[in-house]
C-alpha cells in the first residue's frame, strides 16, 4: 500500500510540475503515472549506479538534483506524450517534483 501511495504522490508532484512550467507538457494524469514509475525505475538502476560512481566527488544534494534532471530527461526520450523542452526545464521540473513530493507525502 505505501509503494502505491508514493507513486500516487509523484504523480500528482509530476501533474503539478506539468502544470506550472510551460517548457512540461504532458497528456493526462495517467501519462504522470507513467512518468512517475519510469522516473522511479530509471532512479533505483541508473540513479544508484551514478551515484555510486560519483560518491564524495559532488554535493550529494546538488547533484540528486541534477540527476533527477538528467532521469527526467531519459525519461522524456522513452515516453511518447510527455515532453520537456530541455535540460533547464528538466531541472525546474525536479525542483518542483521534489518540493510537491515533500508537501503531499507530509500530508499524507
Amino acid at each position: 500500500m505505501e509503494t502505491i501511495i508514493s507513486i500516487l504522490v509523484a504523480s500528482a508532484a509530476f501533474y503539478i510540475g506539468g502544470l506550472i512550467l510551460s517548457g512540461v507538457k504532458m497528456e493526462s494524469f495517467v501519462q504522470c503515472i507513467l512518468v512517475a514509475l519510469v522516473v522511479g525505475f530509471l532512479d533505483v538502476t541508473l540513479g544508484t549506479f551514478l551515484k555510486m560512481v560519483t560518491l564524495g566527488i559532488l554535493s550529494l544534494g546538488i547533484f540528486t538534483w541534477f540527476l533527477n534532471a538528467i532521469l527526467i530527461q531519459i525519461a522524456d526520450w522513452f515516453l511518447p506524450g510527455f515532453e520537456v523542452k530541455n535540460f533547464w526545464w528538466a531541472l525546474a521540473l525536479a525542483a518542483v517534483v521534489s518540493i510537491a513530493s515533500s508537501i503531499l507525502g507530509g500530508v499524507l
